[in-house]
């Protein structure tokens, strides 16, 4: 693993990207085609069109909607137009204080329906619009169906079906609805459908559809409407207040309760409220609380009067949808291509931008820049009349980022070739990471040694002598370099330096030429992992016809050492020299009479920041004289085991007998078929007191 990016010091310079030569992006994308390779190519590729995919139809994607929906919200609200109050359309009502006086809820009480229409009929309103389903008997029914076939004013009643709508009405509700509107249907009295679509989060964004089945929509019905809009099903514009941030809330339509034209009038004192209907579209409903209320785009942030966030009537939905159709304010969605075109275009400048070679101020230039687009860009499009509940916004996001990512792997990929070109040279006399601080600082090509705490990892693998005697040499090639490399890049992988291979033992070691605070628990990771590697080696192999090896030995110590470049100005290896590799070498040996696979020395244990490691007792290794206490690590062993092995270790080591014996004893029953743990037991019986077992 190359080591990572020394910050710029005295000995190390960086060049500041102010004195870097840029490389032209058209070059550069020219050297990728070329030199990715066709398998990352069709990767890049794969990646690419999936980012497409995302900043086209994100709007159609689990959980990446509900940020669009969320993105279209905050546009709706901060866009939405701010208007003085309505004069073309008012909303009359039944709310909680008319329920209250006349004592009906539900249904609602239709005498006080029949005599505001007979008002309201004489007051000269260009058509009257009733969101009131009369689905189910009431003893006054003959009064209002008096009156509905009485009307001059065109008047349109609600219908709702089951078939479109069935969280609504039920069956029986349906044929009463259609025998009561049937009954007082004229040329001025008819049907009218107050159908709406919610998404998925129950919001209303748009207009709904219109089935061949039901009647023209309310909006529709109530006013023409130009043809090329009558199946009209993109965003609803809703208007806010234009005072309303100032605390002088005028609403956008005037809802006046239904009281007020129910009462008797004789002609002078309906040509006084006449004003508030005459020549106006006049909606007639429900403004109950907990009753018919919606969310809209305009709900998902708190109103700035009363704080809270505020649904809205299915009344003033109706009317927001009427505003709209007077004032031709049908917003204009973006064309499949241009989603297409767009959705490329954002995907490839994501691409592009991994690639710019400049200075940091411009690089930082272009990221911000093309970020304020995606912040900027749609709401601009909403504020220009575009209907944007498809505008995939949040979908652009990710896709310029999965297009940075895929192509920045890819030149990523590409430098790291030519690096590992360059390094190649070098790693003919120096391992790789130290090829790679050289490239970095070519000054540290030089002889010299420091003396360094390291951690030495030693390895062999038992049998691959035998092996080579077997196979044609080709094969023993082969298969050493498929078994050299498994374990270097274990070494690598956990930031080890390779020091040398000596034909099948593995040297390395952690702590130089940089040092890490993790390097003893990385050595100790990698010591086990070698091993592991080495048995999955053994599995590979018994699937070929090749003799069977061996397991792979490990030792691990830390200790102080030599550590630099040495050799001559013609020759120069990077290893290190000292006692504490000999050390390693000795414990690597060691495994054979321990019947073990990985042993650590205690010093090493100590700082390997490891919780499996269990004591595998006192040892004099071969050609020392100082005794060294030795552990193995047992993942496969639960807690309690290894509390137990150590316990016996200790007892020994303390001269109690008593516990020992006891502890000997239950580790024999429990542990019987493994050879490393009966080996300890017997060595320990051969010994007393703590005292070392010699290895001959």
């Amino acid at each position: 693993m190359p080591l990572p990016e020394a910050g710029p010091t005295a000995d190390n310079p960086v060049a500041p990207d102010d004195q870097r030569p840029a490389v032209p992006l058209r070059k550069q994308v020219r050297r990728l085609v070329m030199q990715l390779g066709p398998s990352r190519m069709a990767a890049t590729i794969v990646f690419l069109l999936v980012a497409i995919l995302i900043a086209r139809f994100s709007w159609q994607m689990p959980l990446i909607d509900a940020a669009e929906r969320a993105l279209y919200d905050a546009r709706a609200t901060l866009m939405a137009p701010h208007v003085e109050q309505d004069k073309r359309i008012v909303l009359i009502t039944y709310n909680d204080e008319t329920l209250f006086n006349t004592g009906i809820r539900s249904p609602l009480d239709r005498t006080l329906l029949a005599n505001a229409l007979g008002n309201i009929d004489q007051m000269g309103a260009k058509a009257i619009g009733i969101d009131i389903a009369f689905d189910s008997p009431r003893p006054d029914d003959e009064v209002l169906k008096t009156q509905l076939r009485a009307m001059t004013t065109p008047t349109w009643l609600a219908y709702a079906e089951q078939a479109s709508n069935p969280n609504t009405i039920f069956y029986e509700q349906q044929k009463f609805l259609e025998a009561f509107i049937a009954a007082v249907a004229t040329d001025k009295t008819k049907p009218t459908s107050v159908l709406f679509r919610t998404d998925d989060d129950s919001v209303i964004r748009t207009w709904p559809d219109r089935p061949k089945n039901l009647p023209p929509l309310m909006s529709n019905a109530l006013a023409p409407v130009d043809p090329a809009f009558a199946n009209f099903q993109g965003n609803i514009r809703f208007l806010v207040p234009a005072r309303a941030a100032a605390g002088q809330e005028e609403p956008v339509f005037a809802n006046i309760p239904i009281d007020t034209f129910a009462m008797p009038m004789d002609a002078d004192m309906r040509a006084g409220f006449a004003e508030l209907v005459k020549d106006r579209y006049v909606l007639i409903g429900g403004d109950i609380i907990d009753n018919d209320q919606f969310n809209t785009p305009l709900s998902r942030f708190t109103d700035p009067i009363t704080g809270q966030h505020e649904t809205m009537i299915g009344l003033e939905v109706h009317a927001h949808m009427l505003a709209q159709q007077l004032d031709n304010a049908w917003s204009r969605p973006l064309s499949v291509p241009a989603l297409w075109i767009l959705a490329i275009l954002i995907v490839l400048a994501g691409g592009l931008t991994s690639l710019i070679d400049l200075r940091a101020r411009w690089v930082a230039l272009a990221f911000f820049g093309q970020m304020a687009f995606f912040v900027a860009f749609p709401f601009w499009l909403q504020g220009r009349g575009v209907d944007t509940t498809t505008l995939p916004t949040f979908g652009w996001a990710i896709g310029w980022l999965f297009g940075y990512a895929a192509v920045g792997t890819a030149a990523r990929t590409i430098g790291s070739r030519q690096r590992a070109f360059a390094q190649s040279a070098l790693g003919k006399y120096l391992p790789a990471d130290v090829a790679a601080q050289i490239m970095r600082d070519p000054d540290q090509l030089s002889l010299h040694g420091e003396r360094r705490n390291i951690f030495c990892v030693f390895t062999d693998l038992e049998g691959f002598t035998k092996l080579s005697h077997a196979v044609t040499p080709e094969t023993v090639a082969r298969l050493l370099n498929e078994y050299l490399d498994r374990l270097s890049d274990i070494v690598l992988e956990h930031g080890g330096t390779i020091d040398k291979f000596v034909g099948d033992a593995v040297v390395a070691f952690w702590g130089a030429p940089l040092s890490r605070p993790d390097d003893g628990p990385k050595a100790a990771a990698a010591a086990l992992a070698m091993y592991q590697a080495g048995e999955k080696y053994r599995v590979d192999l018994a699937a070929e016809d090749v003799p069977p090896i061996g397991m792979t030995r490990v030792g691990l110590h830390v200790g102080d050492a030599i550590v630099g470049n040495f050799g001559g100005e013609g020759r120069i290896q990077y290893t290190a020299l000292g006692d504490s590799m000999n050390t390693a070498s000795r414990l690597e040996a060691a495994n054979k009479s321990l019947k073990t696979g990985v042993l650590i020395s205690a010093e090493a244990a100590a700082r390997s920041d490891r919780d499996d490691l269990v004591p595998m007792g006192r040892v004099t290794l071969r050609g020392r004289a100082q005794p060294v206490d030795v552990l193995s690590p047992r993942p496969d062993l639960a807690p309690e085991q290894r509390a137990r092995i150590a316990a016996m270790v200790a007892a020994h080591s303390a001269g109690d007998k008593n516990a020992y014996v006891t502890c000997a004893t239950a580790a024999q029953a429990e542990f019987g078929q493994d050879p490393a743990i009966m080996f300890l037991i017997e060595r320990l019986n051969n010994t007393k007191n703590g005292e070392s077992y010699v290895l001959s």
